[in-house]
């Protein structure tokens, strides 16, 4: 057959070839032109709900953003706090410099039987270190202010949430209240992160403690470049070693060793568990939970700590028993609390700058007398309860001296608290009939002698300016002619008064300022009177002057004074005796005439069997004011009573309970002792002669002559001296 239409084409079966892997070109191009061959999609198919896209898209900006700033400003804090911290650790001084936190000294007082009693300022005991201290003590100490003190780098986040937490369920502020601080923190807070005390920006170095423990939000923050820097520079060893010298523990304690020696008369290393746990317990609130406040609440603290010591495995189960039952208890001197006002009246007599402002610490050796000071506040204690009605707000203050002006003990009221009110040493005061022994001083200088008349009857004064002016008695009557003892044992008025102006004042004034009293005294006639103010101090050492042979007598309480570790003493005193007032003779006379103002007059209720006693009673306009001041001779003891308002007293006078009080004090403090007789002179009485012989003439000292018509006719005294010798 023939073909038809050209040669016949070969048939061939296609090929399928493997789907070949586009290549790049290939997805890119978009060239060919093949109408079968899709493209494959590169993405996958989006939601057809633009609002969940939009939201997704949102939500992943924001987690970019926020993640992008937090990593961003988290490096920045590390890398500022990280500076800070290098800072601070170049300002940090060496170990030692940074113990003792003080920027004053303090002052610890010794009595005279070698033994402290008192402390002023903040003591500071000596640095210890944390392997030096009772074991007890470091784990107390851990236990109640930092349990994972060894553990964490200077801070405790998950303490500072639970703090945080605490101050919210209690309805405080986050940063109010408990504040999850670390040791390491508190040391921080100690140091003032590093501000020295400025007294030019400060008004105190209280004030300046308190500013630096202020928890605000930015000082908790200041507080963690200083935390690192301080585990950085030192261990956790010495960290704990600068916490425990410059922590404040109450009662002027200024670190544990200095509060172990206040509360409990031992060092810091010696210390059991119950102990151990009262200091640490301290450390929240120093003075409100101080031992020397309230015991009770002191120990009930201590046993919270004990229980924490348990919990965390530091004391065995013996150990807690034992501690629970027998509670740690102040030392001897530290419950005493005795010499409150002595220590006060030292802080302000002494030099400012070795009490008061002292910026090295201060070792006093006294004068105070413990036996004494207990004499006094027994005594005191005795007649308020059982002779003074019950609610009486009236007040007392009571000095006991030697002739030499050595103060042994002193009360200045019947509440003594540190830096109160010290009525006998800060009191101004009139005297009334207490001044008299003065008045009659400077008489027997000026020629009169105890027997010469002197004529009780009423008598008036023109004062320039005031008018006319008429003393009277206290029982308003008038006893006639009596001697000079008599006027004297009877604390009659009118009789010093004419006393005094036959002598002229000034001569009265000049002999009270040489004994002593250096107040302003009064101008008019009623000086003699005791018008005048004067503290009690000033009077009972007036009254020493008496008694040591008419010498002046300044009080004083300092026998040495030393920097401590320094032997060699500042200063001393061995005796507050002073220049001659009055003749030797004219102080052992009055002296007689003053025994019998305890014999025979007013001051009856002093007597003591078998010693001899010389006093003079006082009691004030109104009775505002009642005195006894007098002597034996081993010690002189002043007693003053009075309302602090000034308001009269109701049924006291001076030889009533101050009397009282004055032989309470005195028959203790002379428990032991031998009586000795009083250095006095008894003078001898006129010899009465028949009338119109020679002798009848005066056998006294002529005295000086009497301002114009103010005291009596010197020929009429002279008769009626001889007439009237007897008592």
């Amino acid at each position: 057959m023939s073909s038809t239409g050209g040669s016949r084409r070969r048939l061939v079966a296609d090929k399928r070839a493997a789907p070949a892997r586009k290549t790049k070109q290939a997805r890119t191009s978009g060239a060919s032109n093949s109408r079968t061959a899709k493209p494959r999609k590169a993405t996958r198919r989006k939601s057809g709900n633009i609002l969940v896209r939009f939201v997704s898209g949102l939500v992943s900006l924001i987690w970019r953003l926020v993640w992008g700033v937090t990593w961003r400003l988290a490096a920045t804090l590390i890398a500022i706090v990280a500076v800070a911290s290098i800072y601070f650790y170049t300002t940090l001084p060496p170990l030692d410099d940074l113990l003792d936190a003080r920027a004053r000294g303090s002052v610890t007082m010794i009595d005279a039987d070698g033994t402290v009693f008192a402390w002023r300022g903040e003591t500071f005991g000596g640095a210890t270190t944390a392997d030096t201290v009772s074991p007890h003590l470091r784990n107390a100490i851990i236990a109640v202010e930092d349990r994972r003190f060894y553990s964490h780098f200077g801070i405790s986040p998950r303490g500072i949430a639970g703090a945080i937490r605490t101050n919210l369920q209690s309805g405080r502020s986050a940063f109010s209240g408990a504040g999850g601080s670390t040791i390491t923190q508190q040391v921080a807070k100690l140091l003032c992160l590093g501000v020295p005390f400025d007294p030019d920006e400060w008004a105190s170095e209280s004030a300046y403690e308190e500013d630096c423990r202020r928890g605000t939000l930015w000082r908790k923050i200041k507080e963690v470049p200083y935390a690192f820097a301080l585990e950085a520079k030192f261990s956790k060893d010495e960290i704990l070693t600068i916490y425990m010298n410059r922590a404040f523990l109450g009662a002027g304690a200024r670190g544990f060793e200095a509060a172990a020696q206040r509360y409990f008369g031992r060092s810091a290393a010696d210390l059991g568990p119950s102990e151990a746990a009262m200091l640490a317990g301290l450390l929240p609130a120093p003075s409100l939970l101080a031992p020397t406040r309230n015991l009770a609440r002191a120990q009930a603290r201590a046993n919270v700590v004990i229980g924490l010591m348990a919990e965390q495995g530091y004391l065995t189960e013996y150990e807690v028993v034992e501690a629970r039952a027998f509670p740690a208890t102040l030392s001897q001197q530290a419950e005493a609390q005795r010499g409150i006002h002595f220590a006060d009246w030292l802080m302000q007599s002494g030099p400012a700058y070795l009490t008061r402002n002292t910026t090295e610490d201060v070792i006093m050796r006294t004068t105070f007398n413990p036996r004494i000071q207990t004499a006094i506040e027994d005594a005191v204690a005795e007649v308020f309860t059982n002779r003074v009605r019950e609610g009486s707000e009236a007040e007392v203050a009571v000095v006991v001296m030697s002739a030499d002006g050595a103060v042994r003990g002193m009360v200045g009221g019947r509440s003594p608290s540190v830096g109160g009110f010290n009525r006998a040493s800060q009191a101004m005061r009139q005297s009334g009939s207490s001044f008299k022994p003065f008045l009659y001083a400077a008489a027997l200088e000026n020629g009169f002698e105890p027997f010469d008349i002197v004529e009780d009857a009423p008598l008036t004064i023109n004062i320039p300016g005031s008018g006319p002016w008429s003393p009277r008695n206290y029982d308003n009557r008038f006893h006639g002619f009596v001697t000079l003892t008599e006027a004297l044992a009877r604390s009659l008025n009118t009789p010093a008064v004419r006393i005094s102006e036959a002598m002229g004042r000034d001569r009265v004034r000049q002999v009270a300022n040489q004994f002593g009293l250096r107040s302003e005294l009064a101008e008019g006639p009623a000086l003699a009177l005791g018008a005048s103010e004067s503290t009690l101090l000033e009077m009972t050492a007036a009254y020493a002057g008496i008694l040591n042979g008419g010498n002046a007598v300044r009080p004083y309480g300092i026998e040495q004074l030393n920097l401590l570790g320094d032997p060699t003493p500042l200063f001393g005193a061995s005796s507050g005796i002073g220049e001659r007032v009055i003749s030797e003779r004219s102080a052992q006379v009055l002296t007689w005439m003053m025994t019998e103002v305890v014999t025979s007059g007013t001051g009856r209720r002093a007597r003591m069997p078998d010693w001899q006693i010389a006093a003079k009673t006082g009691t004030t306009q109104a009775a505002r004011d009642a005195w006894f001041i007098g002597f034996t001779a081993d010690y002189v003891a002043g007693v003053w009573m009075g309302y602090d308002d000034n308001s009269p007293l109701t049924g006291v006078t001076g030889g009533g309970l101050p009397a009282e009080i004055w032989r309470e004090t005195m028959t203790r403090v002379h428990r032991g002792l031998s009586p000795r007789p009083l250095p006095m002179v008894e003078p001898q009485r006129p010899v009465l002669d028949p009338p119109g012989s020679e002798a009848t003439s005066r056998t006294t000292a002529q005295p000086v002559p009497q301002e114009s018509g103010s005291g009596l006719d010197d020929t009429i005294r002279g008769i009626l001296g001889s007439i009237f010798g007897g008592n």
